[in-house]
């Protein structure tokens, strides 16, 4: 069984960073290195990062598979879309129907037109997953996110 509960007390923003450096260290480090997943961490992922990603609207989840921690999610209104942020599993959680059952609960959840998000060009995983649901790629972008990495990544929509 799935569950999403709201990120929105201190204990869960901590929980959200730990999941966050299991899961990025164990999923991203061949395709972005050492070096830009510790930066990429402690810039976006960090719970100071996290406390004011949520002051500045976006909403965190939690997300737990037979009452275990599996992962998490991040969305942002901008009205006629809805920001897929983050969509993170745990490995050993992946294959189990958690990512879709997430992208179904966002759909249920929010009313926003589409939904769209951005992938990097390397994660093929991630890239086949989303196409497979319904995700189609509309653009590409790369962004300068300091210390001299960049994120290059594909944006990617569906309709709601």
């Amino acid at each position: 069984m799935i569950e999403f509960k709201i990120v929105d007390n201190n204990n869960a923003i901590a929980q959200v960073s730990k999941l966050a450096n299991n899961i990025w260290n164990e999923h991203y480090l061949p395709i972005i290195g050492t070096h830009q997943v510790s930066y990429m961490l402690d810039k976006f992922q960090s719970e100071d990062a996290i406390k004011q990603q949520i002051d500045e609207g976006y909403k965190y989840y939690l997300i737990f598979y037979n009452q275990v921690e599996a992962g998490y999610f991040s969305v942002k209104d901008k009205e006629e879309q809805l920001f897929l942020s983050k969509l993170y599993i745990l490995k050993s959680f992946r294959g189990k129907g958690i990512g879709k059952q997430t992208i179904n609960f966002i759909k249920s959840n929010f009313n926003n037109p589409v939904i769209q998000l951005t992938v990097n060009k390397n994660n093929s995983d991630s890239l086949a997953f989303y196409k497979n649901i319904g995700f189609e790629i509309v653009d590409d972008v790369a962004m300068d996110i300091g210390n001299g990495f960049v994120m290059d990544d594909y944006v990617m929509e569906m309709e709601n």
